[in-house]
């Protein structure tokens, strides 16, 4: 009797979470196209969107049109009733983001902020954090949490930041970071952030990978609208797959990673330290600006090549590199296609949609998708 009473109390919440996340997705609907698209019976969806109204969560909009019978209520998510918020810290800077209950972006900030692993850094992100919100005239009481963006090894079993090279740090518990936000706190790894953001609003439930090329090489899996997590939360960690058998030196004491080849860093350097300078260059028809890009595509097509064997499935480009890449796009896409086996004529290597706080965001949607999963 309580196993099924149980499993009746998780079918319902299963189903509320699905007509939720529909009536965010898909704008304004009814209670018949609940019913219709969600396979459900009409009284149960018409139960649970009167429950999420009751709770502030849904709004009646009117009616729709008539399709030959009686007008059927216009309901719509509340956009506002809930807010999120991302911290991306990256070494030299921090990124804000301020999103509303459906993953839109209110507000974004980037900040020149050096990272130190000190109570003073925390605190004065704190701050910045709070001026930030009181720009983006945010209710405070709406704020979910916020979603914090590591490049490093998050582990959410231990509550850690295992190891970050580029920051320098190792084994930071969550709470001695947390403590210093009046708000609940998520970490997340950057690339995982940035799949997020890809994931969190694709319509497809399609297993992607994401490959970020920023001044570290990472990636995630993400696939039924999820992450996929390691044994030890390493899964993606493609910057140490090695393409160069005792090839360059790697910061992480191994010779041959991806990363010593395919770190934006490699192309920024190039010019001033300018990723998009980088670029008009490459535009431009600058040969060392071509030389280097067509080392650079070398070593990545072998590594998407490689991924793609593995995982069968897309490959996103995403960081500071999958940002910036345009219409180079093809160019990759050329090498990729000329080493992989099955000659597949459709393109796998797509680039990022969100080229723009992808860390950040993902970072905040992750705090809406906990919130969303509890519904």
């Amino acid at each position: 009797m309580d196993k099924k009473k149980i499993t009746n109390m998780e079918v319902k919440k299963k189903n509320r979470n699905a007509v939720f996340r529909y009536i965010c997705q898909n704008g304004i609907v009814s209670n018949p196209d609940i019913s219709y698209n969600m396979k459900i019976s009409l009284p149960t969806a018409t139960q649970i969107t009167k429950e999420l109204i009751a709770e502030g969560l849904l709004e009646e909009n009117g009616e729709l049109q008539s399709t030959g019978g009686r007008r059927a209520k216009a309901l719509s998510a509340v956009i506002g009733a809930r807010l999120a918020v991302g911290l991306d810290i990256t070494k030299n800077h921090i990124a804000l983001v301020l999103t509303n209950i459906v993953g839109e972006i209110l507000k974004y900030e980037r900040i020149y902020q050096p990272y130190v692993c000190a109570e003073a850094y925390y605190r004065e992100i704190s701050e910045k954090l709070e001026h930030f919100l009181d720009e983006s005239n945010a209710d405070r009481d709406k704020i979910l949490g916020v979603g914090i963006s590591f490049p490093g090894i998050i582990d959410l079993d231990k509550e850690q930041i295992t190891y970050s090279h580029i920051l320098g740090v190792e084994a930071v518990p969550f709470d001695s970071v947390s403590a210093f936000f009046p708000y609940p706190c998520f970490f997340l790894n950057d690339a995982n952030a940035g799949a997020y953001a890809e994931g969190f609003h694709s319509d497809e439930e399609e297993r992607f990978f994401y490959l970020s090329l920023s001044n570290t090489v990472g990636g995630a899996i993400f696939g039924n609208n999820e992450l996929v997590q390691g044994k030890n939360f390493r899964c993606g960690e493609v910057g140490h797959m090695t393409v160069v058998m005792d090839g360059e030196s790697c910061y992480c004491g191994k010779r041959g990673c991806l990363d010593a080849y395919c770190a934006a860093w490699h192309l920024s350097d190039a010019a001033d330290g300018k990723l998009e300078q980088f670029f008009s260059m490459l535009d431009q028809g600058n040969v060392e600006a071509i030389k280097i890009w067509d080392s650079y595509t070398d070593y990545l097509a072998i590594a998407v090549n490689n991924i793609h064997m593995v995982l069968d499935c897309d490959i996103v480009l995403g960081g500071y590199v999958g940002s910036c890449v345009g219409t180079h796009l093809q160019e990759i896409w050329d090498k990729v296609a000329g080493r992989n086996t099955f000659g597949e004529k459709d393109s796998f290597v797509k680039a990022c949609n969100y080229k723009v706080a992808a860390a950040a965001l993902g970072a905040a949607l992750k705090v809406i998708e906990t919130f969303v999963s509890q519904i």
